[in-house]
C-alpha cells in the first residue's frame, strides 16, 4: 500500500490489536488517527510515535457524534477507517440490559453512524476503504456471550450494507478473527483447551490481523467480504 496524504482511522488503538495495528501503520510512513477511551501506555505510545489521539466514548449516541466533530476537526479526508473498537461486557441478570445496549453502541451504531457521516472524507481519497474488525464467533453463536455476538453479527451485516452502499467509491470489508493473544493471567489449562479448538492450534498475535488489514487495503477487487483468520476452527 503506498503512503497517502490522507489518514487512517483506527477506532480503539489503545491496546492489543488496534495498538499494533497502528504502529505498523505508523511504521510504514502512513498517518495514522486513534480513538481512545482509556489513557493507557498505548496511548501515548502512538503520540510519540506521530499518531494523533481522540477521545472517544461510544456508548452512546452523543459521545459518537461528539467524535465524528472531533475528527472532522482534525482532518477533512481520510485513506481508511478501521473499526477496531470492541466491548466486552458480562451478561448477568442485574446487568443484561445495559451490557446489551453498550456494545450494540460500541459495535454497531458507532460504526453505522461514522460511516454514514465520514463517508465525505473517505470520498475525498482514492482508494479509500472501511474495514469492520467483528469475531469469529458470529459463525457458530455463543450460549455465554449472546449480546456479544449478536451485536458483532450486526457488524457483519453492516459490512455487506455499506459495501452495497459505497461502491464503487469506498472498499467495505471485515475480518472476523478468533483466538489471536492469551492474557498474561490465563492458565496452562485454558490455553490448552483454547489452542485445541483450531486445526492450527497456535497463539497467532496480532500480526495476523494486520496482515489481512494490509490485504483488504492494498487490493482493489475485494468489497463486501468479512476474513475469517480463525486458524481452522471451523474444519476441526
Amino acid at each position: 500500500m503506498t503512503s497517502s496524504p490522507a489518514p487512517i482511522l483506527i477506532t480503539g488503538a489503545s491496546q492489543r490489536v488496534g495498538l499494533h495495528c497502528a504502529q505498523r501503520l505508523l511504521e510504514e510512513g502512513h498517518r495514522v488517527i486513534i480513538s481512545y477511551r482509556s489513557e493507557r501506555p498505548g496511548v501515548q505510545t502512538l503520540r510519540d510515535l506521530g499518531a494523533t489521539a481522540l477521545f472517544a466514548d461510544f456508548s452512546s449516541e452523543a459521545g459518537i457524534l461528539a467524535f465524528i466533530a472531533q475528527l472532522k476537526a482534525h482532518t477533512q479526508s481520510l485513506r481508511a477507517i478501521v473499526h477496531n473498537a470492541s466491548a466486552w461486557l458480562a451478561e448477568t441478570p442485574d446487568t443484561e440490559v445495559a451490557a446489551f445496549t453498550q456494545m450494540f453502541s460500541v459495535h454497531m451504531l458507532a460504526p453505522y453512524l461514522i460511516n454514514l457521516h465520514c463517508a465525505d472524507l473517505l470520498e475525498r481519497s482514492t482508494p479509500a476503504d472501511i474495514v469492520h474488525i467483528s469475531d469469529d464467533v458470529t459463525r457458530k453463536g455463543s450460549s455465554k456471550h449472546i449480546a456479544y455476538c449478536a451485536s458483532k453479527a450486526g457488524l457483519d451485516s453492516l459490512t455487506l450494507s455499506f459495501a452495497a452502499k459505497y461502491a464503487p467509491k469506498i472498499k467495505v470489508n471485515g475480518i472476523a478473527p478468533a483466538l489471536l493473544l492469551f492474557n498474561p493471567d490465563d492458565d496452562t489449562a485454558y490455553r490448552a483447551k483454547a489452542l485445541a479448538k483450531s486445526a492450527l492450534g497456535i497463539e497467532p498475535g496480532s500480526e495476523v490481523v494486520y496482515q489481512s488489514l494490509r490485504y483488504l487495503l492494498d487490493n482493489p477487487y475485494v468489497t463486501g467480504t468479512t476474513l475469517t483468520v480463525n486458524g481452522g476452527r471451523h474444519v476441526k
